[in-house]
């Protein structure tokens, strides 16, 4: 039996930053990038988030409607968190103890593609473990100057190769990067 594909997707802005895409992202969302993001989701019957993304999340979706919004709101979702104890949002629990182990446990278990959107520190821990398959970068015309980034200084290299890439009418680049 295979192991499950874990996939991440990010909105970057060009000096790298990631935090807070809602401040700067919206103007560049079009239906290339609308159909891009929806890809993403359909492709996966697991959503992996971690609490300030869950938080995010959960606060906006479950009063969406449309085609995006059924999806992730009918995905099973997992919530890294330290600090929560319960999850409301419907099928939707919570990874308990180490983050890392659960995940590779879950990769190893049947079922399709696990996707992790924003969840910053998780994606690089995942990617940090060998766990991460495939980093989905949505790289925004934009300087955020302001705000954490996806890869701060400090960190151990991490080889990739590009294995996709597009981009919209926006200026902004899709690009899909697995471990080289």
């Amino acid at each position: 039996m295979p192991a499950r594909k874990i996939t991440a997707g990010l909105f970057v802005a060009l000096d790298g930053v990631v935090e807070a895409p809602e401040t700067w992202h919206f103007p560049y969302l079009n239906e290339e990038m609308s159909a891009a993001v929806g890809q993403m989701y359909a492709e996966a019957d697991t959503l992996l988030l971690g609490r300030v993304t869950y938080e995010a999340f959960a606060a906006v979706w479950p009063h969406q409607t449309g085609e995006l919004a059924e999806a992730i709101n009918g995905i099973r979702k997992l919530v890294a968190s330290t600090t929560l104890t319960t999850v409301a949002w419907s099928n939707t629990a919570l990874i308990e103890g180490d983050v890392v182990a659960a995940v590779k446990e879950l990769k190893g278990q049947p079922g399709g593609t696990v996707t992790l959107a924003g969840s910053i520190s998780l994606v690089r821990a995942l990617l940090r473990a060998g766990l991460l398959d495939e980093l989905r970068l949505l790289i925004h015309p934009l300087v955020a100057g302001t705000g954490e980034r996806l890869f701060p200084e400090g960190i151990a290299p991490v080889p990739l190769k590009l294995t996709r890439s597009a981009t919209f009418t926006t200026g902004v680049l899709d690009l899909t990067y697995q471990p080289a």
